[in-house]
């Protein structure tokens, strides 16, 4: 039984008890809330649904309690339920119902914990979308970690998640990472307003390979086939480190397309018409203000060209044109401006503002022996994920990005995370797996299974906190979707390791010398195996191998 079976239960159960007293059942919540008490004594489950009612059922609470208890603990599947308090029910589990979440989580293997609360939603996500004009930074490689999680986590709760790339190929930055080639190619400096760093160098020289006679051609000519090389040259190298990273998208929409089809001057002249623009100095406004921004926008400049804004406004439509439910945008600690103006933009296109949703990203710092670290040695100033793969590794990368919300900064300590000790939490997690892969392949070799085991035999204090724990991995994984907060499965795989390790430091799983093989034995070989698969479900949502061997 897990505590959303429980729930269920509890639910049931209070809605006949009132029924029966002539009570209204109206008063309870759609979903009970089950929690497990901070001290075991207090049992394995807590609820106080009876002071959240009773009150507006016309009830003491703790009578009403004493009610509940009294039905619930006549249930199938619980041991007792008791009155504490003002009106808090503490509940019991019998031993077969918490043996039971061991055989669920068996029998659905790679699925335990997914939902359907998503079915049905088409959901597009956008991350990283870092400009073609240099490696990916530090920010773009969190949003990178954490949004391929948020995709995995929301697709265990059937959501139909489309990953997609915006490939900024049009704007002022292009016109100087061209610019910025050129002067590598001739020998010269950087300019001022251009980009510097190694890579700036390799990319020119790659180009001149491809077309030796580049720098010979007139002016405009030259700055395209620098551009249109460079930028391919450069993207191919953010997919490519991407890839390696472990993560891919399934789209990469270009922003020039935008320009190039009418979508942009199509959605001014819409939003024109619907009333959402004013003209005033010679420009046009968008309305975003009324929709939190801190001052309303130009979206076409008083020269008449399109500011950065018309093209994310034509995107917006772009997507809600492709049958998207919702358009998740994952966007840096400088773009907070954008929640008001997107969501004016959703309201002008006569969209429920709600169909967007902005999540801003706070910065990443790198420490190593207390001292930031300062300069990338590629891209010159900036940190890349490059350079955070070097120095931890992928699967540290991945899980040092995650582990936090995201509306915090964070400081990585490559020091820490380069570690094996437990100290380094993404080791902590993966050596549980293994340690675990090591019982299994210790079982077989003593040609011992877990089938059939006697669930129920799991009665050690031990035993019933590594099951409690692994019965909350569906209501973590609703919870991060519902919030957008992948960082709640690494904590909760954080926690259910800590488990295991207190487990197995109190239990014996394996016989020992000439001992014979009993059915405790079974069912312990079988919690292990549970706990095994929802260690490599939660990893492999967040893109962290769950090792064999360590």
């Amino acid at each position: 039984m897990t505590p959303a079976d429980l729930a269920e239960l509890l639910h049931g159960t209070a809605a006949r008890v009132l029924a029966e007293r002539d009570l209204d059942v109206s008063v309870l919540p759609e979903t009970l809330t089950v929690e497990r008490p901070r001290n075991p004594e207090h049992g394995d489950y807590a609820t106080n649904v009876a002071m959240q009612v009773a009150k507006k059922a016309g009830v003491n609470p703790r009578e009403l309690a004493g009610w509940l208890a009294e039905a619930l603990t006549a249930a199938d599947g619980i041991e007792s339920a008791e009155v504490a308090g003002p009106g808090f029910l503490n509940i019991r589990l019998a031993a077969d119902a918490q043996g039971a979440i061991v055989a669920q989580v068996l029998t659905e293997g790679a699925a335990y914990g997914n939902s359907d609360a998503l079915a049905g939603t088409r959901i597009n996500l956008e991350f990283v979308s870092a400009n073609p004009t240099g490696p990916i930074h530090l920010g773009g490689t969190r949003w990178a970690a954490v949004g391929d999680a948020l995709g995995r986590i929301l697709t265990t709760q059937g959501g139909d998640v489309t990953r997609e790339y915006y490939f900024n190929d049009h704007g002022a930055q292009i016109d100087r990472f061209t610019r910025s080639l050129i002067a590598a190619a001739q020998g010269q400096p950087a300019p001022e307003d251009g980009y510097a760093g190694a890579y700036i160098a390799d990319i020119a020289q790659a180009v001149l390979q491809q077309r030796p006679d580049a720098l010979a051609l007139p002016e405009e000519e030259r700055h395209e086939v620098f551009r249109s090389i460079g930028v391919e040259l450069m993207f191919a190298h953010i997919k490519r480190t991407l890839h390696e990273f472990g993560v891919d998208f399934d789209v990469y929409f270009h922003e020039n397309s935008l320009f190039e089809s009418g979508a942009v001057e199509k959605a001014v002249e819409t939003l024109k018409t619907s009333g959402s623009l004013y003209h005033q100095d010679g420009a046009w406004w968008l309305k975003s203000t009324d929709f939190g921004d801190d001052k309303d926008r130009v979206v076409i400049k008083s020269d008449g060209n399109a500011a950065y804004i018309a093209g994310d406004i034509a995107y917006f439509q772009d997507k809600r044109s492709r049958g998207f439910d919702l358009c998740i945008y994952m966007l840096g600690a400088d773009h907070h401006g954008y929640i008001g103006r997107l969501k004016a933009a959703a309201a002008a296109f006569g969209d429920d503002p709600d169909t967007v949703e902005v999540m801003i990203g706070q910065m990443v710092n790198l420490v190593r022996g207390g001292v930031a670290v300062k300069m990338s040695k590629r891209a010159g100033t900036v940190i890349t994920l490059d350079d955070l793969v070097e120095a931890i590794g992928v699967d540290a990368a991945r899980y040092a990005l995650v582990r936090s919300s995201v509306d915090q900064s964070i400081d990585i300590d490559l020091e820490l995370w380069a570690s094996t000790t437990n100290e380094n939490p993404v080791y902590y997690v993966q050596y549980a797996h293994a340690r675990l892969s090591s019982i299994a392949r210790g079982a077989a070799e003593l040609g011992l299974g877990a089938e059939n085991a006697d669930l129920a035999l799991l009665t050690h204090e031990r035993e019933g906190d590594l099951i409690r724990t692994i019965g909350e991995y569906p209501r973590v994984l609703a919870k991060a979707a519902e919030l957008r907060e992948p960082h709640r499965v690494a904590r909760y795989l954080e926690e259910l390791a800590g488990t295991y390790h207190r487990f197995y430091d109190s239990c014996r799983i394996l016989p020992q010398g000439d001992e014979e093989p009993g059915p405790l034995h079974a069912a312990r070989l079988a919690l292990c195996a549970a706990t095994r698969q929802v260690l490599a479900n939660g990893l492999g949502l967040l893109g962290v191998s769950a090792p064999e061997r360590m």
